[in-house]
């Protein structure tokens, strides 16, 4: 978490700076499991994947990846 605070905080790319934080959120989820926000939030993070919006994408795929604890980076 800490990890993804920082690289979120110097990203430059306001897109790979979402993608960051949709991560760090997924890590909460997977974290806490369904104590953490509603059904509905969790589901509107999962739809964000699929935005044509970049920056809201990058949100729903960073969510999708540190909701299953995939170590990678954004694209």
């Amino acid at each position: 978490m800490r990890r993804a605070d920082a690289l979120r905080r110097i990203e430059t790319d306001p897109v790979k700076s979402d993608w960051w934080t949709g991560y760090m959120r997924g890590l909460r989820r997977a974290h806490h499991g369904e104590r953490f926000g509603t059904e509905a939030e969790h589901q509107l993070w999962l739809s964000a994947a699929q935005s044509t919006d970049p920056s809201r994408a990058a949100l729903g795929n960073g969510y999708v990846s540190g909701l299953t604890l995939s170590p990678k980076d954004p694209p």
